[in-house]
C-alpha cells in the first residue's frame, strides 16, 4: 500500500503542517515579520500555536484616530478619587519621593499618573498582552487591508481614492505603532525570566502600575529597589520608571503650563487625559502642602508639660478664690454627667456606625435616615 504513495506527496505532507497552520490561523504575515526580525522561527511558532491564541480573522479599525471623551476621566478628579489618590501618595511616599529626587518629577505628578493609569496598581489589566498586541500589529496585513477597504466601499463595490488612502495610512500607522511592541515583548519576557503569556495588562497591551508598552519598559524601566530585575508591579520600580519616562520626554522644574501639557501628552495623546492628570496632581500637591503646614504648626505649639510648669509657677489663689473654684468644679462635673447621658441616649446603632454616618457627637437622625443620607464613596474608574 505504501508503495503507491508518490514521493512528492510525502514531501508535501512534511512541509504542509506549518504552512497550512499559518494560513488557516491567519497569522502568517506577522510570523514572517518576526522571524525576519531575528526571533527564532521555533519560538514564534510555539507562541502562535498556543491554544490561548485564537485564529486571526480580521481586525476592523477606524480610519480616524480615536478621541477620548472627557467623561472617561471625570470621576478621577472627584473628591472620593482625590482622597484615594492622596492615600496612594502617602502609602508609597518613600518610592515616590525617591523618584522625585532622582529625576526631578514631582511626587504628586507621579501619583496622579499611576492613579489614573491603574489606581496605583489596583487595576493593571487581565488581558494577555501578547495576543492583544499581535492583533493590533496585524492591521497592515494585505488580507486585513483588503477587508477594511471593502468595509468602506460604495454600493457599487468601489472605494473612493481618498478613502482608500486613509485606510492604508491608518493600517501602516497601527502597524508601525504595535509591531515593535510585539517584537519587544519577547525581549521583555527574557529579561523578566518569564514567558510571553505570563504578562497580563490592558486591552491595548500596556501593563504594570504605569501601564507601559514593552518598548517603554525596555527604554525606561529602572530597578529602583535593587532586587536585580525591573518589575512594573513593584511600587519603587514603577515610580522610578514613570519618572524617567517623563523626564526623558522633557519634564523639568519650572515648565510653563503649555510645556507641562506637552510632556504629559507624550504619555497619552488625549487632551482629556492630560487635563485629568494635571488637575489630580495639583489637588494631591495642595493636600500635601496643607498637611506639611499643619505638622509645622503643631511643632510650634508649646508642649503640655511646659504649660503645666507655667501654671504651677503662678501664685496660689486666696482661700475665697479656692472655695469659688470648688463650686465651679462641682458644677462642671454635673454638666459633664448631663452631656454624657445625652450622648449615650442618642448613641447610634451598629448599622449607622458601619455606614460611616456617626461622627463626633450625638446623632440627631435615625439609623434608617443615616443609611440613606450617607453613602460610601463610589469606586474609582480604571483605564
Amino acid at each position: 500500500m505504501w508503495r503507491r504513495i508518490p514521493a512528492w506527496f510525502l514531501v508535501w505532507a512534511a512541509v504542509y503542517p506549518t504552512a497550512a497552520w499559518a494560513d488557516e490561523c491567519g497569522w502568517g504575515y506577522l510570523i514572517d515579520k518576526l522571524v525576519a526580525d531575528g526571533v527564532s522561527r521555533e519560538r514564534v511558532l510555539e507562541a502562535f500555536r498556543d491554544t490561548r491564541v485564537s485564529p486571526f480573522a480580521a481586525f476592523e479599525f477606524s480610519i480616524y484616530p480615536p478621541r477620548e471623551p472627557r467623561s472617561l476621566y471625570r470621576r478621577l478628579v472627584r473628591p472620593a478619587a482625590v482622597a484615594a489618590a492622596r492615600r496612594c501618595r502617602a502609602r508609597y511616599a518613600d518610592a515616590l519621593e525617591s523618584a522625585e529626587r532622582a529625576h526631578g518629577v514631582p511626587a504628586s505628578l507621579l501619583t496622579a499618573v499611576l492613579f489614573v493609569e491603574s489606581a496605583c496598581g489596583r487595576h493593571t489589566g487581565s488581558h494577555l498582552v501578547f495576543t492583544r498586541l499581535a492583533r493590533l500589529a496585524m492591521a497592515n496585513a494585505p488580507d486585513n487591508v483588503a477587508h477594511n477597504l471593502a468595509r468602506f466601499s460604495d454600493a457599487d463595490g468601489t472605494v473612493r481614492p481618498s478613502v482608500a488612502a486613509q485606510v492604508r495610512d491608518r493600517a501602516r500607522e497601527l502597524e508601525q505603532t504595535f509591531y515593535p511592541e510585539v517584537r519587544a515583548l519577547f525581549t521583555v519576557a527574557d529579561r523578566m525570566g518569564i514567558g510571553v503569556f505570563d504578562i497580563r495588562g490592558s486591552s491595548a497591551g500596556a501593563f504594570g502600575y504605569p501601564q507601559f508598552l514593552p518598548t517603554s519598559y525596555l527604554e525606561d524601566g529602572i530597578d529602583a529597589d535593587g532586587d536585580g530585575r525591573v518589575s512594573l508591579y513593584d511600587p519603587a520600580d514603577a515610580a522610578a520608571s514613570c519618572a524617567r519616562y517623563l523626564a526623558r520626554h522633557g519634564w523639568r522644574p519650572g515648565l510653563a503650563r503649555a510645556e507641562r501639557r506637552a510632556v504629559i501628552w507624550q504619555y497619552n495623546h488625549s487632551g482629556a487625559y492630560v487635563d485629568a492628570v494635571l488637575t489630580l496632581a495639583a489637588r494631591i500637591s495642595n493636600a500635601s502642602a496643607s498637611a506639611r503646614g499643619m505638622t509645622a504648626a503643631r511643632k510650634r505649639m508649646p508642649r503640655r508639660s511646659s504649660v503645666r510648669r507655667a501654671v504651677r509657677r503662678t501664685a496660689r489663689p486666696h482661700a475665697s478664690a479656692r472655695q469659688s473654684q470648688r463650686h465651679q468644679d462641682v458644677a462642671s462635673r454635673s454638666s459633664k454627667r448631663t452631656r454624657t447621658s445625652l450622648i449615650f441616649e442618642n448613641r447610634p446603632s451598629s448599622a449607622s456606625i458601619a455606614s460611616g454616618c456617626w461622627m463626633n457627637g450625638p446623632s440627631t437622625i435615625s439609623a434608617a435616615q443615616c443609611a440613606t443620607s450617607c453613602s460610601a464613596p463610589a469606586p474609582v474608574a480604571s483605564r
